[in-house]
């Protein structure tokens, strides 16, 4: 047997699918065996079907979440209960919940609003402060001046300064990410964290299991552990056919000496430097944040590391301030904030909504999947009507092909209401970033997709009247340069292709 099929054999997606296959055959098994209780089966399944069809309507949920569920019960009423039962609660597990939210809780004492920034942004423009103050009382993480925002059009130029600012590190490193690939690029930054942990600096990595499921290899949490790095995989993935697996660990962040970070769509792999060729130029976007507004990040990082190290550490010690004596600049209002699958609330999408509402003039959007539920739909599309100029640049060379075509299924509505599509020829969009009126910027990790706006862990990067908010622009004018614009004619479909996009706009939330 060659190497290469050793490798596979031995690779924990490959025991995992296996492990999966088992428990479905068993299932198999165990229902046709059934079939001489027939009768009884029949009736059980029927009141279990109706109890769930009462159980999802009874939810507060988004509606296009409950269509979808109950379609597929409509459809197979045996099949879809199963599925259900497995799969359809997209509320994390109570066990995930309680060690998160008791860390969370504790966190938002150590996270103040400082008033005095609060009321700045309402001189400013009240609706702003309004966006601001949200996020804070939902999403629990304050806005701040005395910070400044660097913004990166490509995932080669925020590498760069990634790893200048790492060789800078003096105290402490911490690293969140849902994909890490061992590469070039992900191996420079380790050999950078290896010798900086070996100097004695506090350097942590959380990466997501199943973000990492088929790129790095088992034991690799002890593999960084005896290089001096503390690590933890989040929610590790056990081959059962339960999908608690819905909810991920999507963010990336990095955070130096409590007065540096990074965050944005860029994850530690080498397509994102576009070192590795998958679907033409990989094109994202990432900020370098420095300043007050990096405690957010910091206290990010530390609630998911202590809820799960099950550690209770002095926390001033990482705050800002303590490693830069010297004040910080300050270049408009910045407000880093995570949106978790724990509260209910869509943090995230509330705050893409409240930038399409209240905008003037314009809105360009980056997103490397569109699928909206109502709200977002309609968002735009008034927005359109009332005179905004809306533009969404989505991927030319899609990632995935159901996706792209559930993506593109969305286009006609937008277009009829004045919407501008472009998609971006020279490869693939992974960028998720907003910028509107020359006022307001959002990067971040959050896609226009059910998952990121609902199951996921995210985090993003807001900023009010900062100088990355024109560089933002800047990127979006030339990125639709680039990228070709989508017309009506583009897209119409004949009957049967009309029919696949009905079926795939109503199973979205369930992608």
């Amino acid at each position: 047997m060659s190497a290469k099929y050793k490798q596979i054999i031995n690779s924990r997606i490959f025991i995992t699918a296996i492990l999966v296959l088992i428990q479905l055959t068993w299932l198999v098994i165990f229902f046709t065996n059934l079939t001489k209780h027939y009768a009884l089966i029949n009736a059980l399944f029927t009141f279990l079907s109706v109890a769930i069809v009462l159980m999802i309507i009874s939810k507060d949920e988004n509606p296009a979440f409950k269509i979808g569920w109950l379609i597929i019960i409509m459809i197979s009423p045996l099949f879809g209960a199963l599925l259900y039962l497995t799969s359809g609660d997209k509320k994390p597990s109570r066990k995930l919940q309680a060690t998160i939210n008791k860390e969370h809780v504790r966190w938002r004492d150590e996270l103040r609003q400082e008033e005095l920034v609060l009321n700045e942004v309402r001189a400013l423009r009240e609706r702003a402060a309004g966006t601001c103050q949200y996020l804070n009382h939902l999403s629990g993480y304050p806005v701040y001046k005395n910070t400044e925002v660097f913004y990166y059009p490509v995932g080669e130029k925020m590498y760069e300064s990634m790893l200048e600012e790492l060789e800078k590190a003096e105290h402490f490193i911490f690293l969140e990410y849902f994909i890490i690939s061992e590469g070039i690029m992900w191996n420079r930054i380790l050999d950078i964290l290896t010798r900086k942990a070996k100097e004695g600096l506090d350097v942590r990595l959380i990466y997501d299991d199943w973000g990492c499921l088929t790129v790095l290899p088992p034991g690799y949490v002890w593999e960084m552990e005896k290089r001096g790095i503390k690590c933890m995989s989040f929610n590790h993935v056990v081959p059962l056919l339960s999908l608690v697996m819905n909810n991920r660990d999507h963010r990336k962040i990095i955070v130096i000496d409590g007065h540096t970070a990074f965050n944005g769509g860029i994850n530690l792999s080498d397509e994102y430097i576009n070192e590795k060729e998958r679907f033409g130029h990989w094109k994202d976007t990432g900020v370098k944040v420095i300043g007050e507004a990096v405690w957010n990040f910091t206290a990010m990082f530390l609630e998911m590391w202590n809820a799960f190290k099950k550690t209770d550490e002095e926390v001033d010690k990482f705050r800002p301030h303590v490693h830069h004596k010297q004040p910080f600049a300050t270049d408009g209002y910045v407000q880093p904030f995570a949106d978790t699958p724990l509260d209910g609330e869509s943090v995230a999408e509330n705050v893409y909504l409240e930038i399409i509402n209240q905008a003037r003039h314009y809105v360009y959007i980056f997103t490397p999947y569109l699928i909206l539920d109502n709200e977002m739909k309609t968002a735009l599309c008034l927005a359109a009507k009332r005179g905004v100029d809306i533009r969404l640049v989505t991927p030319g060379v899609p990632d995935k092909k159901l996706t792209y075509r559930l993506t593109r299924s969305n286009y006609m509505p937008l277009l009829k209401a004045g919407v501008k599509i472009y998609e971006y020829t020279p490869g693939f969009l992974h960028a998720k970033s907003y910028v509107c009126d020359d006022e307001f910027g959002v990067v971040g990790t959050i896609n226009m997709d059910y998952r990121s706006l609902y199951l996921h862990f995210e985090c993003g990067t807001f900023f009010y009247r900062s100088k990355a908010v024109k560089d933002l622009k800047r990127d979006a004018i030339k990125t639709i340069e680039e990228s070709r614009e989508v017309s009506k004619k583009d897209i119409k479909s004949g009957l049967i292709g009309s029919l696949v996009n009905a079926v795939l706009q109503v199973l979205a939330p369930l992608f």
